[in-house]
């Protein structure tokens, strides 16, 4: 191996496939190989799963990458980055498997290729813990628009745990360059968008969800809309939230599961809205300023932005970034500065 080789503990901050995903695309941009030791060593089943896998092997598949370890259950893995090659790719996790966290691995390595990407992703499309794909649509796509990344994607087919099955398609346009972000303008919050997505339930699980989320909306004195999406497969629903935030809208949801009310999932929405909420003046949301961080280190002139709550993801994203990039991040409070 020609360069010398970056090592990362994959065990540190919040110990999770965050470390993985960072370093794929920072490997694949800088050309700098890792070895990654410890992967997720703390969770209840830990190293390599199938979707931290499917980001191994897409990160590969598009950079011609050389890799040791790449299997389930692995806690090494050697990265050797080749040149990033934009086209067309499908990626089949095989299992409910997060799509979002494959998509969030590879789409900034190919925006940064020099020509358009086509990307299709199967798996999992809302899933716990994950992003789910109205996120992606309505909020994380947003703000990469801010910073001069375009991807627009598609939903073709949902797919919940534990069946899986979805598929969404990313369109990755060219960046010619990444821009610094500062700031977040918004007028006093006092509307909302209450978005369902049922999927092989009947009707009354989506009336349950809006009616509870509207009561629970009005309290913290916001007014309401609506807006249904019904698909076929499934079964699995959603009650998503949105914010009209600048220079992007902010998107809370929570998921159902088998034997959990309808109401309940709606609770869980609105509990997240009012949390942001209590932030005064409301920044960018937790998992937004944890996908905005690779990016904004590798653009032009120096950022700054406040966020509704600095998290272990976003500290940990913070010092994998560190390993690969020369550039200053620091914390002063709620505000993260990159120089």
């Amino acid at each position: 191996m020609s360069k010398s080789i970056i090592e990362i503990d994959g065990s540190q901050g919040e110990g999770g496939g965050q470390v993985l995903r960072t370093s794929l695309a920072l490997s694949l941009i800088t050309g700098k190989p890792f070895h990654l030791r410890r992967i997720r060593v703390g969770r209840a089943k830990p190293g390599l799963q199938a979707q931290h896998l499917m980001s191994v092997q897409a990160a590969a598949k598009i950079g011609a990458a050389k890799v040791r370890g790449a299997s389930l259950g692995s806690v090494n893995l050697t990265f050797e980055p080749g040149d990033v090659t934009p086209g067309e790719y499908h990626f089949k996790i095989g299992t409910a498997g997060a799509t979002s966290l494959v998509l969030h691995t590879i789409y900034l390595p190919l925006a940064l290729a020099g020509g358009e990407s086509s990307v299709t992703i199967e798996g999992g499309t809302h899933v716990k813990a994950s992003p789910c794909f109205h996120f992606l649509a309505r909020s994380w796509a947003r703000y990469l628009k801010a910073i001069g990344i375009t991807v627009e994607v598609t939903l073709k087919r949902v797919g919940f745990y534990p069946r899986g099955g979805g598929m969404i398609h990313a369109r990755i346009e060219v960046a010619p360059r990444l821009l610094a972000f500062s700031g977040l303008t918004t007028d006093s919050i006092c509307r909302a968008t209450i978005f369902t997505l049922l999927a092989g339930l009947p009707a009354h699980v989506g009336e349950r969800m809006v009616q509870t989320a509207t009561a629970c909306l009005h309290d913290l004195g916001l007014e309401v809309d609506a807006q249904h999406e019904t698909w076929q497969d499934g079964p699995g629903c959603m009650l998503g939230i949105e914010l009209p935030t600048e220079p992007a809208p902010t998107f809370f949801f929570a998921l159902g599961e088998r034997g959990k009310p309808a109401e309940a999932v709606a609770k869980e929405a609105v509990a997240q809205v009012e949390t942001f909420l209590q932030c005064q003046p409301p920044g960018v949301d937790e998992h937004c300023a944890d996908q905005m961080l690779l990016p904004l280190a590798l653009a032009e002139g120096p950022s700054e932005f406040r966020v509704s709550a600095v998290s272990s993801h976003l500290l940990t994203n913070a010092a994998v970034i560190r390993h690969f990039v020369e550039r200053s991040i620091a914390f002063d409070g709620d505000v993260v500065k990159v120089r």
